[in-house]
């Protein structure tokens, strides 16, 4: 994953020119995006692409490209969501409630993907995906 970060006023640019393929204001607080070239260009190669998105992208990406296929990773079950968030210890307590609210929605959206795949053993779900885009999983 790589970030590249841009200054407000690029990031309006590169939204009003068409230049993502996806973008939102994550939980209320930031702009994310994945430019569409990139992605393009891997696709023209016969490659895969791997996208790491939320939900409001995924709607986007699904306008825009209905053939690609949708994976959404749940967690084992929403006790073990809040278990890790807070295990995490990275947000304070307003910002794990922002992140549980739009986790709940996210949830409920999960029929919206062609499949889902359950976080509950890393090195599964890495094969599960791996599997679902063709590719063979490293040992």
């Amino acid at each position: 994953m790589h970030y590249h970060f841009l200054a407000p006023a690029e990031f309006a640019r590169m939204v009003a020119e068409g230049e993502f393929l996806e973008w939102a204001v994550v939980h209320g607080r930031n702009s994310y995006g994945t430019p569409r070239a990139p992605v393009e260009e891997r696709l023209a190669a016969g490659q895969p692409a791997l996208l790491e998105i939320d939900l409001q992208g995924a709607r986007q990406v699904r306008q825009t490209m209905p053939d690609a296929q949708f994976v959404f990773l749940a967690p084992p079950s929403w006790e073990e969501l809040v278990r890790r968030l807070e295990g995490r210890g990275t947000e304070d307590a307003q910002e794990r409630a922002r992140r549980l609210v739009t986790a709940e929605v996210e949830l409920a959206a999960a029929s919206e993907f062609d499949h889902t795949i359950v976080n509950d053993d890393v090195h599964r779900a890495t094969d599960e995906l791996a599997a679902l885009m063709g590719c063979t999983p490293q040992p």
